[in-house]
C-alpha cells in the first residue's frame, strides 16, 4: 500500500508539472495569434486537454489516498472549462467529454465522503452512461455497491434496474474456461465481492454465496492475495448460513488452491 501511494504521489507531482508547462504554452499560443507571429510548434493533442487532464490525474491521486475533498477541488477545476478559447468541433468534443467525466467523478467523491444524498442522481448518471464500455460500467456499479455497504443503504431497486447487465458480466466471466487465456478484470472481482457482501448482510444467502464463490475463483486467478483473504474471511463470517452444497464447493476450491500452491512450493524446492 505504501509503495502504491508513493506512486500516486509521483503521478500528482508530474501532473502538476505538466499543467504548468501546458498553461504557459497555451498562453503563448494565444499571445502569438494576437500579435500575428508564427505559432509555436503544435502538440500532438489539444493544449487545453493537457491542462484538464493534469487536474483529472491529481484528482485520481487524491482519491487513491482517500482525500475526497481535495479530489473534488481538482474535479471542479476540469469541470469549469469556460476559459478555453477554441470553438472547433474537436475542442467541443473534448470539453464535453471532460465535463461528462467530471460529473460522474463529483458524484463518486461526494458519495465516498459520506454524502449519500446524491446516490439517486449518480444512478441516473450511470443509466445514461450505459452505452460506455463494460469496464466503465462495472466500475460505476462497483462504486454504488461500495457506498451501499459502507453506509448500510438498501439498493435492491438499483440492482434490479441493472440486473440484465450484471447477469451479463457474470455469465461472461464464468464461460470460456474462466478466462484461462486472458486476465480477469480486477474490477469485476471487486464488484462480485461487494455484491456478495451486500446480499449476505441482507440475509439473501443464495445470491450472496453465488457471488462470493465467483469472487473467490477470480481472486485466485488474479493471484490477488488481498481479495482472496477478504473473500475467505467473508465466507467464514457467514459459514453457518451456507448450505451443505455450498460448503462442499468451498472445500473443493480451497483444496484446489492448496494443491496448486503445494505443487509450486515443491517445484521450487526441486529447482533449489
Amino acid at each position: 500500500m505504501y509503495r502504491s501511494l508513493r506512486g500516486w504521489d509521483k503521478v500528482e507531482e508530474n501532473a502538476k508539472k505538466m499543467k504548468i508547462k501546458a498553461e504557459i504554452q497555451y498562453a503563448l499560443s494565444h499571445e502569438e495569434k494576437r500579435n500575428h507571429r508564427e505559432p509555436i510548434k503544435k502538440t500532438r493533442n489539444l493544449l487545453f486537454g493537457y491542462i484538464a487532464y493534469a487536474d483529472l490525474l491529481c484528482a485520481a491521486s487524491c482519491e487513491a489516498r482517500e482525500d475526497y475533498e481535495r479530489a473534488l477541488q481538482y474535479t471542479y477545476a476540469y469541470t469549469d472549462l469556460g476559459w478555453v478559447k477554441e470553438t472547433d468541433a474537436e475542442t467541443r468534443h473534448w470539453v464535453s467529454l471532460f465535463q461528462h467525466w467530471a460529473q460522474g467523478n463529483m458524484y463518486v467523491y461526494k458519495l465516498l465522503s459520506g454524502d449519500t444524498s446524491v446516490l439517486q442522481e449518480y444512478v441516473e448518471y450511470v443509466n445514461t452512461s450505459s452505452n460506455e464500455s463494460e469496464r466503465e460500467l462495472i466500475a460505476k456499479l462497483m462504486n454504488i455497491m461500495i457506498v451501499a455497504n459502507q453506509h448500510g443503504i438498501k439498493v435492491d431497486d438499483i440492482l434490479q434496474r441493472f440486473k440484465t447487465k450484471i447477469d451479463s458480466f457474470m455469465h461472461q466471466s464464468t464461460s470460456t474456461g474462466m478466462y484461462a487465456q486472458q486476465v480477469v478484470p480486477e474490477q469485476l472481482a471487486r464488484l462480485e465481492y461487494e455484491l456478495a457482501y451486500y446480499y449476505l448482510n441482507q440475509g439473501m444467502y443464495s445470491d450472496g454465496f453465488k457471488y462470493l464463490m465467483n469472487a473467490l475463483t477470480k481472486a485466485n486467478i488474479l493471484k490477488n492475495e488481498a481479495y482472496l483473504i477478504n473473500c475467505i474471511g467473508l465466507f467464514s463470517h457467514f459459514w453457518a448460513q451456507a448450505v451443505p452444497e455450498t460448503k462442499e464447493e468451498y472445500f473443493k476450491f480451497i483444496e484446489e488452491v492448496w494443491l496448486g500452491n503445494a505443487k509450486k512450493i515443491g517445484s521450487t524446492r526441486h529447482r533449489n
